[in-house]
Order: structure tokens, then sequence, then C-alpha cells
């Protein structure tokens, strides 16, 4: 079996620090943290930007501060910046982090729910998200929550060129609202992927360590980190950290013959061009 991606999504939108001392938040913090992951074995580091207040922000500079931080602390390392349209509608915001050129742009292809908020994500949005990113040479990292999505990226966006092969996708499960944790669901979603696609599996909450085992047995890659789950064990006694999460799989992945994809073999494995 290949090489194992890590992806460690680290912040996210709405875990705070006061629900996880570990949660990185400020710029400096996230790149430090980023070097952490790397270092346990991540390959790929997710990010969403804080403003001062640790709120979400959109703000090119934060997120020009994270992403150029990262590249200087950690060269080579795999960077993908967040367009979600959780909180903000409007293109401009959700396309600023594209101005910072990550190696990857998140994109949603469907609109969905959450346990409390909705994201909606229209044709037209997903549409000139893609078409963004294809222009700076961004490659969407496709996150999947529904089979409806794959479909939509499968049959309408890949033959309309606004989405092209080889792809890379997040399979999200547990989350209130879409795709349960299951290992027929995932079965499902993986045997529906566009031809040429690297996947990984998120499992959201106390699934994900359950929907990691899996992706590693069956082939596939994991994301892992804070954004989806703030502890160690379903019992919510024990909070994690970015990295005890991804030494975690590490330990698994090698149990099960397979190292932790460094960023350059991560770059290779996905078909990612060249830096």
């Amino acid at each position: 079996m290949r090489k194992l991606i890590i992806n460690a999504a680290v912040t996210g939108m709405v875990p705070m620090p006061a629900d996880n001392a570990s949660l990185p938040v400020a710029p400096d913090q996230i790149v430090a943290e980023a070097v952490r992951c790397h270092n346990a074995g991540a390959a790929i580091i997710h990010v969403h930007a804080r403003d001062a207040s640790a709120r979400p922000t959109w703000h090119p500079d934060i997120y020009r501060a994270i992403i150029d931080g990262i590249r200087a602390a950690c060269p080579g390392l795999l960077i993908s910046g967040s367009t979600s349209g959780r909180l903000w509608p409007e293109f401009d915001k959700r396309a600023a982090v594209l101005e910072c050129q990550p190696d990857f742009g998140s994109l949603t292809p469907g609109s969905l729910n959450f346990a409390k908020s909705a994201s909606v994500n229209e044709p037209e949005m997903i549409v000139r998200l893609a078409t963004a990113m294809q222009q700076r040479g961004i490659m969407p990292e496709l996150e999947f929550f529904d089979l409806g999505m794959i479909d939509f990226v499968r049959d309408h966006l890949i033959p309309r060129g606004i989405v092209s092969s080889p792809c890379y996708a997040n399979i999200l499960l547990g989350s209130r609202g879409t795709a349960a944790a299951s290992p027929r669901n995932l079965v499902t979603l993986v045997e529906a992927l566009p031809p040429q696609t690297t996947w990984s599996v998120a499992g959201i909450g106390r699934h994900q360590f359950p929907m990691n085992a899996l992706a590693v047995t069956m082939g596939g890659h994991v994301r892992v980190g804070l954004e989806d789950n703030l502890w160690m064990d379903p019992d919510r006694r024990d909070l994690a950290t970015n990295a005890r999460l991804i030494e975690r799989v590490v330990r698994l992945a090698r149990a099960a013959g397979r190292d932790p994809a460094s960023p350059a073999e991560a770059r290779a494995i996905i078909g990612l061009p060249g830096a």
C-alpha cells in the first residue's frame, strides 16, 4: 500500500480556545502548529484564518501572514486555504485566500446543513471559485459531505473542464445533517469518486479515529485535527492536540504497513504540479 497522506485541519471556524486551549488562532500560533504537525507526520495543512479576537476572518492579509509564515518555517509543506461559505456569501471574500497562492483551495460542491447553521454553495459560486483556482494554478481540495456532491463534480464539473483530473478530495462523514459516519457510506462514496481521485477521510467529532482507521486499511488517506474533533476519546475526558491526533494515526498506519508521506511524496501521489 502507498504511503499515507495526512492532512491536518488545525483550526477551523467553530472551535474556540475556550473549548480547547491547544487550538491555534493567531498567525504565529498557526505557523508554529504547522511545524509541529509536519514533524508529527502531516504533509498538508488545512488553514482557516482568525482575527485578533479569535473570530473567523476572510482577510487576505491574515491569510498571507499564515501562508508565508508556514512556507518560511517549513518549506515544501503543502497548504490548503479555506473558501468556506459558512459565514460569507460574497465571492470576493470567499476567494480572498486565493490571492495568497496556497497549493489547494477548499471547494465544497454543494450546500449542506451543519448542526446549527448552513453552508450555502450555489452552482454559480462553485463554478466561480473553481475557475478562480484554475486560473491561479491552485488545485481544489474537494470536500464531499454527500453523494450528490460527488455526482456533481464527476458528471458536470469535470466534463465541462471546470475541475480537472487528477483530483484530491476529502470525504467528511458524521456531521449532523449530512452523510453519517459508517463503513457503508464510506464505501459508497469512494466507489462514486471520479477516476484519478486521491481521497482522504475525515470523521467529525467522536467519528474521527474510526473513519481515519477505515481509510488507512482501505488504502485511502486521512484528514485529522482540532477543526473536526477536540478530544482524544469519545467520552470527552482527554483534550486533544493536533500533534497527538496525528501521532495516533501514524502509529496505526505503521502497524498496517504504511509510513506517513512527506510533502514531496504527497505531491507526487496526488499529481500536484511541482513547486
